[in-house]
């Protein structure tokens, strides 16, 4: 995969501890302090004063974005929307906590997504049964649930003004069916979430940046997930903005890189989808053959096994997504 990420001479600021990092024409990236440093970002876009958060990291994530806000000189009621790109806890777990601290705001979300940030129980209760709710509060810290009045609805024909830039909004399924690609015209840049891939800043090598498909559960869907990266490759922006980790502007290329290990993942699962108890360990087998196969190819300096220890929750998280994808073709076969 030969994409190059963004040169950090690129950039025109970096601001110490927070992982804030200035690209052009409005937009911000944000360390949300998730996991490890260069995990999962929160994005900023400003316009003429107004601010928009895309995604909120967690509830541990929110005095990092409150301080961001500061560091532009803005304050929490200068905050206009909470876009989220989708419902998962690295995504959307702060954002409750978030708009409480910000008066103005509107949280925007998926129409699917609207029930979990009204009443956020049975989300949370799901992620407690996933990772233990130990595991769970530490990670995540909870959520707080957000009043309907200050919810939009991210249909697909929904489009918002921030300063004098518009956002649009599409339907982006195919890792979650609660996704949506957020369209800042201002940057014509498209803030992708998850759905377009993943590219930790530790893969890049000599030929760019390695991005690779999240297939982790419960909502993969093979056909549905390239027709989503077609869509943010028919429209040609500038630049896309991952979640996991920020920008990456070769679009075209990595679109094609995605295209080609969405039917990889699926032909891989379906080879041991006969297996009963020993499917989840070859299937994670085959994902790490894969995927360390093209980190080779791409030139990636990292070791077998500093890429174990980089990919281990991406390996299991794709193998258990895959499983769900497999139990689903069987259910309604």
């Amino acid at each position: 995969m030969n994409v190059s990420a963004t040169n950090p001479s690129q950039a025109s600021s970096k601001t110490a501890g927070l992982g804030l990092r200035s690209y052009e024409n409005g937009v911000w990236s944000l360390d949300s302090g998730y996991f490890r440093d260069s995990f999962d970002a929160v994005h900023l876009i400003e316009d003429r004063g107004e601010l928009a958060v895309v995604d909120a990291g967690t509830q541990f994530s929110v005095p990092r974005i409150l301080q961001a806000i500061q560091e532009l000189g803005l304050t929490p009621d200068d905050v206009r929307y909470i876009l989220l790109t989708h419902v998962h806890l690295d995504h959307a777990g702060g954002a409750g906590l978030l708009a409480s601290h910000c008066n103005q705001a509107q949280v925007v979300v998926h129409p699917r997504g609207v029930r979990h940030l009204v009443n956020p129980s049975k989300l949370w209760q799901a992620v407690c049964q996933v990772y233990t709710q130990d595991v769970a509060e530490r990670d995540y810290g909870g959520m707080v649930p957000i009043d309907p009045s200050h919810i939009i609805e991210a249909t697909e024909t929904l489009s918002l003004k921030l300063g004098s830039r518009q956002i649009n909004f599409w339907d982006a399924p195919g890792h979650a069916l609660h996704h949506v690609f957020i369209l800042d015209e201002g940057s014509n840049a498209i803030f992708t979430g998850d759905t377009f891939g993943i590219s930790y800043r530790e893969l890049d090598s000599p030929q760019g940046a390695f991005t690779f498909v999240t297939s982790s559960p419960s909502q993969f869907d093979p056909q549905t997930h390239k027709a989503s990266v077609m869509r943010v490759m028919q429209a040609k922006p500038k630049a896309v903005y991952l979640t996991h980790y920020s920008e990456l502007r070769q679009v075209q290329a990595a679109g094609e890189a995605l295209l080609q290990q969405i039917d990889s993942y699926a032909a891989l699962a379906s080879r041991h989808g006969h297996r009963g108890q020993g499917r989840a360990q070859a299937i994670a087998a085959d994902l790490e053959d894969l995927l360390f196969d093209q980190l080779k190819a791409h030139g990636s300096l990292l070791s077998q096994k500093e890429l174990k220890t980089l990919l281990a929750l991406d390996l299991r998280l794709n193998t258990d997504g895959l499983i769900c994808w497999l139990d689903r073709i069987k259910a309604n076969s």
